[in-house]
């Protein structure tokens, strides 16, 4: 049973950090393209970030380059987003996406960005 369980979401002030976790099972992670979706209330799902495997090709959206860091421990079958600079434009619930031949999406997690 493939499962992408996200957390570490949360409420930070603007200027503060936060670091998502999805943690994978079910299939094999190290082949696939994982990535960070986000998606703002009336807004379309976005991507964030996507790594295409372990020690592969990073690409970041342009909103987050600078700000955000993506990262896939491979012992842990882990996925990570490192924010740093938050700012309230980034807040959205954020999702964990797994890709190859089959689609896997996490629940979700909220991320809000407020003073």
């Amino acid at each position: 049973q493939v499962q992408l369980v996200e957390s570490g979401g949360g409420l930070v002030q603007p200027g503060g950090s936060l670091r998502l976790s999805c943690a994978a099972s079910g299939f094999t992670f190290s082949s696939y393209v994982m990535s960070w979706y986000r998606q703002s209330p009336g807004k379309e799902r976005e991507l964030v970030a996507a790594s295409t495997s372990v020690g592969g090709s990073i690409n970041y959206a342009d909103s987050v380059k600078g700000r955000f860091a993506i990262s896939r421990d491979r012992a842990k079958n882990t996925l990570y987003l490192q924010m740093n600079s938050l700012k309230p434009e980034d807040t959205a619930v954020y999702y964990c996406n797994a890709r190859r031949e089959y689609i896997y999406w996490g629940q979700g997690i909220q991320v809000t960005v407020s003073s």
